[in-house]
């Protein structure tokens, strides 16, 4: 089938390891005898890229530390934690991110289990997102280690087509930064990221639009973005497992069936989505949370759990420059029974302490006697750090504890941030 990624009878086709040329069927390139031939009837012709870092955490982790590359490596922990990601060796065993740490623990007992280090992971997105700008101006990240790139319109700028720019940045990132990327190549969104998928670790597949609708037919309607497991479930219970037969179906049929979704699975079914690229997206909320090592029921306990999670959420907004007016304390209780609640304040903040002490606010009435084993803190409603915590005139203590904060914040720019710290952090 010409979906795959080293597919053969195209007129066209070119080594992804010297991006050398090959205008006929060959199993290895003639210039440097490399295997990876990239072939399609349409690849000079596809703009639509979605790359996405393979296992990307685990990979940086391995990048760092040479020992680690032929262990099974979980980036996790905690008892009572999930799995962040894990390396390609690791989910040989079936290890999966998501997956409660006491079960990856089961399923593979020698794997080396390491914490999650996001301001590392965040450095190299960076340094993988620089690399996206210089090809074109139109990239959609849509998390740390993804992104959605249109190429169209680049090949005079670059002297090359889309397929052969992205081998070449696909063999840049390795080369630079150490780590690898899969490729997915197509005429859609939808269809790209469904490409990246199909050939990982390291992978370049492509799916063109002649022969798009055949190759949907046979996958699982799982495939189809937004089918999670509850739609899974209820389609299967009608029947219904593959693309195929929804590309059966018409679309007052699917919409009276499914919903406002029904919609989406006629038209992605037959690899149609409009969906552009877009440029910009704006974060709807920023969260942080823990899940808690043993159920607790203790006000005092967790609102030290509090405080930490509130300085790395401001952290995290005085970094992108941001404030917010919604603020929302999220528990999960041990029986796993989720409870939000949320406060709205009369203006813009960025200040952990004001975080703190409004998710203090909400917490308090929660601690009736319930155990928790999961608390967290997120914010929403934003505007531009200009509009963050203006003087009020009215409650003078609140504007001295910003202003302690904001000398706290000058002290840690300039000799790192864990060069002091509040009290709290040591009770």
């Amino acid at each position: 089938m010409s979906t795959a990624s080293e597919a053969e009878g195209s007129s066209y086709s070119f080594c992804r390891d010297c991006l050398t040329n090959v205008y006929q069927n060959v199993s290895k390139c003639p210039e440097c005898s490399s295997p990876r031939i990239l072939s399609h009837p349409e690849l000079d012709k596809l703009t639509i890229a979605h790359i996405d870092c393979d296992a990307f955490y685990a990979s940086v982790e391995k990048r760092d530390n040479p020992e680690l590359v032929t262990k099974p490596l979980i980036i996790g922990g905690g008892k009572r934690g999930v799995v962040s990601t894990c390396c390609y060796i690791a989910r040989t065993y079936g290890v999966r991110s998501a997956m409660p740490m006491f079960t990856a623990n089961k399923l593979c007992p020698d794997a080396i289990v390491i914490k999650p280090k996001m301001d590392k992971y965040s450095a190299v997105s960076k340094q993988v997102r620089a690399i996206f700008d210089e090809l074109t101006p139109a990239v959609e990240p849509i998390s740390i280690d993804e992104a959605f790139l249109d190429l169209s319109g680049t090949e005079k700028l670059h002297g090359m087509p889309a397929s052969k720019l992205l081998a070449l940045t696909a063999n840049r990132i390795s080369d630079e930064l150490g780590i690898t990327v899969s490729i997915g190549l197509s005429y859609n969104k939808f269809l790209a990221k469904l490409a990246s998928d199909l050939n990982k670790p390291n992978g370049f597949s492509i799916i063109g639009e002649e022969e798009a609708k055949s190759f949907l037919a046979s996958q699982p309607i799982s495939k189809i973005w937004g089918v999670g497991k509850v739609l899974k479930n209820k389609m299967n219970r009608t029947g219904i497992t593959q693309i195929g037969q929804l590309q059966k179906m018409g679309l007052k049929k699917l919409i009276a069936d499914y919903g406002i979704i029904g919609e989406r699975l006629y038209y992605f079914s037959r690899g149609d989505d409009t969906r552009t690229v877009k440029t910009s997206r704006k974060a709807k909320s920023v969260s942080n949370e823990i899940t808690l090592e043993s159920d607790i029921a203790d006000f005092n306990i967790l609102k030290k759990h509090l405080w930490k999670l509130s300085e790395k959420l401001s952290y995290r907004l005085k970094e992108k420059h941001l404030s917010a007016k919604t603020i929302t304390l999220k528990l999960k209780t041990a029986n796993f029974r989720g409870i939000t609640r949320s406060v709205t304040l009369d203006g813009y903040t960025q200040m952990a302490e004001i975080i703190y002490e409004q998710g203090c606010e909400l917490l308090k009435p929660e601690c009736n006697g319930l155990e928790y084993r999961l608390i967290g803190i997120g914010v929403a409603k934003f505007s531009d750090d200009q509009f963050s915590d203006l003087p009020d005139l009215v409650d003078t203590k609140k504007e001295n504890k910003i202003k302690a904060e904001k000398a706290m914040d000058k002290i840690r720019d300039k000799f790192g941030k864990d060069i002091i710290n509040k009290g709290r952090n040591f009770t």
